[in-house]
């Protein structure tokens, strides 16, 4: 513990900025938390969590004025834009700004796994965070995957090991965050609305590998477009995985079956068909497994008996059930195109599509290609549906709908979807326009959908 009485000041009164709040103050430190959002605009649970922390001695500003250079230092909550004026005013007053994963990472003695990526990040981390406790009952599945860094890392032990899904948002405000194996998953246009530009986004994702050392690894797809400027930049061992080719070191598939060659000789893992993960994208998020997993250290067969039980993440093309003929699929963790696109090509049947949401300035050109004989027809929701409307029709595809609420549009799909067809949710767009998150929203989906008359 910590007992030097700092003052810190967490901004966003969200899961993490809570959790970093509270870690504060476990550690000695004078904690506060600000936010522009008043009380009564949080939910019941959030505002439970507030109360408890006030009984710890926490401030709270909500919807109050407060000066920031009060304070020792500045913790950032991810989903709070780094470049409001006020933290640029703070900045220049040469006060130290950090985010909630690096002021974690600063109490934490177990070596980390942090896995980034546009795509594919939770399926891959649970995966992981799996195969790893097996492995070593002490590990802790932390980060944008749902728990956050601040709330476990006094209870992890030395000898435990940290799997952390890491976002942009997190990576933009890390310091010394130092993990022992890193994973980029892929890089495709997400976020510009806050990053602004590609360069900027892969600069915050490239932040993931900046502290490594050449005693560390680096695990990235070796198809991805920013592979070479990856290798070019990361000081660690780079171990790739490939789902096309076999690759010199990492993880790979050849014919119907996944292999490793990371300590120089090639390895049998498992069969394509003996996992119960569909696609190629999950093929791809198999082998980085893999790939990490091994550069970790782990035994063979334990990734080995671990991939073959593995049954995917909920929200991820998540068969929710058949009605009257029409199967229902929820994979609302796709927010946005690049996600969107294996549910597309995953799907078997006509595909009755739910898609819309948050504009976060992205182009859904590549999307709406795809349309043209998987697609019978486009239900639209949310801020953004006017964009997608004008690119379907500068693409030809006229079979489309916007409607007013997420409720109608899943009734309009339920009375025009015909036997033998599908009604996929995978809205190419973040849910923060009309739900709290995604997860909202899948379940949302499932709770409406199975109480549909069969």
């Amino acid at each position: 513990m910590r007992d030097n009485e700092q003052k810190i000041i967490i901004v966003g009164c969200a899961r993490s900025g809570l959790a970093a709040a509270k870690l504060a103050r476990e550690a000695g430190c004078v904690a506060t938390v600000y936010d522009q959002k008043a009380y009564t605009a949080f939910h019941q649970e959030v505002q439970e969590v507030i109360d408890e922390l006030k009984g710890l001695g926490i401030s709270f500003y909500l919807n109050e004025e407060v000066s920031l250079l009060d304070y020792d230092l500045i913790v950032m909550s991810p989903g709070v834009p780094t470049d409001l004026p006020f933290l640029e005013a703070a900045r220049q007053q040469g006060k130290k700004i950090i985010g909630e994963l690096e002021y974690a990472f600063t109490f934490c003695k177990a070596p980390v796994i942090a896995i980034t990526g546009t795509n594919g990040k939770t399926t891959t981390t649970t995966l992981v965070g799996q195969i790893m406790k097996a492995y070593n009952k002490e590990t802790y599945v932390v980060g944008n995957i749902g728990r956050a860094f601040s709330e476990d890392v006094l209870n992890i032990p030395e000898d435990g090991i940290v799997v952390a899904e890491v976002s942009s948002f997190q990576l933009e405000t890390i310091e010394t965050f130092h993990p022992k194996v890193a994973a980029i998953l892929n890089i495709t246009p997400d976020h510009l609305n806050r990053h602004k530009t590609m360069e900027n986004y892969c600069q915050a994702k490239y932040s993931v590998f900046k502290n490594q050392t050449a005693a560390d690894a680096i695990i990235i797809n070796e198809n991805d477009p920013y592979f070479a400027e990856v290798k070019r930049l990361a000081a660690a061992q780079v171990i790739t995985f490939n789902n096309q080719q076999s690759t010199h070191c990492g993880a790979y598939q050849q014919g119907d079956y996944l292999y490793e060659n990371i300590a120089g000789e090639k390895a049998l893992l498992c069969a394509v068909k003996a996992l119960k993960i569909v696609g190629a994208h999950n093929i791809e998020n198999a082998l980085a497994a893999i790939a990490i997993c091994t550069a970790f250290g782990v035994p063979r067969n334990i990734i080995m008996e671990t991939l073959k039980t593995f049954m995917g993440v909920e929200h991820r093309l998540e068969y929710v059930c058949t009605k009257a003929g029409v199967d229902y699929y929820n994979d609302s963790k796709a927010t946005n195109v690049g996600a969107a696109i294996p549910g597309l090509l995953g799907m078997h049947k006509p595909i009755r599509l739910i898609g819309g949401g948050m504009d976060k300035k992205i182009s859904f050109a590549e999307w709406v290609a795809l349309f043209k004989g998987r697609v019978q027809k486009l239900y639209l929701i949310g801020e953004c549906k006017n964009q997608i409307m004008d690119e379907c029709r500068q693409q030809g595809f006229l079979d489309f709908e916007a409607y007013n609420t997420f409720e109608e549009a899943i009734q309009a799909c339920y009375l025009e979807a015909q036997n033998e067809e599908c009604v996929l949710l995978s809205p190419a767009c973040a849910s923060w326009d009309m739900f709290e998150s995604y997860e909202q929203r899948g379940d949302l989906f499932k709770e409406i959908v199975n109480h549909l008359e069969g």
